[in-house]
């Protein structure tokens, strides 16, 4: 009997309806024709034109694995248990659920017997009713109902991910509320903090970025949408959010031109794009210790660098008529950001990023956990040539020297040769 249907197989494939979303499209379906407006047109799509899949049809065909007849005579007595059992949780015996089809089998030992022939759910309640779901499906088209009734236009992506709505129920109004404030305030400029509605705050917008973005994407027109702004990440820029300003942490090495006294300070990109110094001369280093404790020195500031977020040097103009030193590790990645940041200047130098420094430290080497092979056209041929010897492992598998383990009186000595 372990290979015929049961009534666990009927539960186990209906629950598979019910995660595929085929029985909420079906709910949703009636909570369409039952909107106000939201009659349907032929093929299931609602007149505010959303595309939604026709739901599965009722009666539904559910599958069915029953005795062979040659198994009626050696197993009857297991295959009339199984009959009881199905009988037992039917439609019939229980008031929702499957429905048997009977057909009748005539055979000269056994003479005449009723087998199972389909099992049929006759409704989607009969449907939900199996799988114990009704009262999520009522929760279901409240929050469906209350959606259509603000926005519309998410008739189509509530049929895609009915699952996620259902999820969501418990904060879904808060959620339809930030939809409508984002269409009354189209790229705003405002912060996060500073949407106005009743129990939305900062971490309420940042929790559900992806979700809200899914959103605001179908409610939004398509000028209040920056689409070249994309991820989660990018969440402020595409909807017209003002953003926390990306900041750079520098040093004033040389006492002489502290800024009002101060020599450690963090400012906007933008601020510092207008910075005004006399300095000369720019260090851009990797490591926050290694930038605290970086000697002073005549005429120039250190820039703590942030790794492949040197981008953000780029809208700073003045840093084109500065010498510039980078010191990053000594590892493909390291090389990989002292490229990049020749992009945006050219005249950039390295700083501890050779192979004399590099042999002298074999002892405190360690392993790259994920190197890169790409290539590199702004190294200069010393550069390159020791660049090729890590990448390609001529020298060790992974090998790399990170800035903070050189010897800092080997580090000052480094410092004290530049001209």
């Amino acid at each position: 009997m372990a290979t015929w249907t049961t009534p666990a197989d009927v539960r186990a494939e209906t629950d598979r309806l019910w995660t595929r979303g085929l029985l909420l499209a079906c709910v949703l379906q009636n909570v369409i024709r039952a909107a106000s407006g939201q009659t349907l047109a032929p093929g299931g799509t609602p007149q505010h034109g959303a595309q939604i899949q026709p739901p599965m049809a009722f009666p539904h065909r559910l599958r069915l694995r029953r005795p062979a007849p040659s198994e009626l005579g050696s197993s009857f007595a297991a295959v009339r248990a199984w009959v009881r059992l199905l009988e037992a949780e039917s439609r019939r015996q229980t008031g929702l659920g499957f429905d048997i089809e009977w057909e009748e089998i005539n055979t000269r030992q056994l003479g005449r017997n009723r087998l199972p022939a389909a099992l049929i759910l006759p409704s989607l309640e009969d449907g939900l009713a199996t799988i114990g779901r009704s009262a999520d499906a009522d929760r279901f088209a409240e929050s469906a109902a209350a959606t259509l009734s603000q926005h519309p236009k998410l008739a189509g992506w509530i049929a895609r991910k009915p699952l996620v709505l259902l999820e969501q129920q418990a904060d879904w109004p808060r959620i339809l509320d930030v939809l409508t404030w984002f269409l009354a305030h189209p790229r705003s400029g405002l912060y996060a903090r500073q949407i106005d509605v009743r129990g939305v705050d900062t971490k309420f917008i940042e929790a559900r970025k992806v979700l809200l973005g899914e959103l605001l994407d179908v409610v939004l027109p398509t000028h209040a949408i920056e689409h070249s702004a994309i991820g989660a990440h990018q969440f402020e820029p595409r909807y017209g959010l003002a953003a926390k300003p990306v900041r750079v942490r520098f040093r004033v090495l040389d006492p002489a031109l502290a800024v009002a006294g101060l020599t450690d300070l963090t400012v906007p990109v933008s601020e510092f794009a207008k910075l005004d110094t006399a300095a000369s001369r720019v260090f851009i280093v990797e490591n926050e210790i290694t930038g605290l404790a970086f000697p002073e020195f005549t005429d120039s500031l250190l820039i703590f660098g942030g790794g492949y977020a040197i981008d953000r040097l780029a809208t700073s103009r003045w840093l084109h008529s500065r010498a510039v030193v980078y010191w990053g590790d000594i590892d493909t990645h390291g090389y990989a950001i002292l490229n990049r940041l020749r992009t945006l200047l050219p005249q950039t130098n390295s700083l501890l990023m050779n192979r004399e420094t590099l042999l002298a430290h074999r002892a405190l080497w360690s392993c790259e956990a994920a190197p890169q092979i790409a290539d590199l056209h702004h190294l200069n041929a010393v550069e390159q040539e020791l660049y090729d010897d890590i990448r390609f492992d001529h020298l060790g598998s992974g090998i790399r020297l990170e800035q903070e383990r050189i010897p800092f009186s080997y580090v000052c000595s480094a410092i004290r040769t530049l001209p």
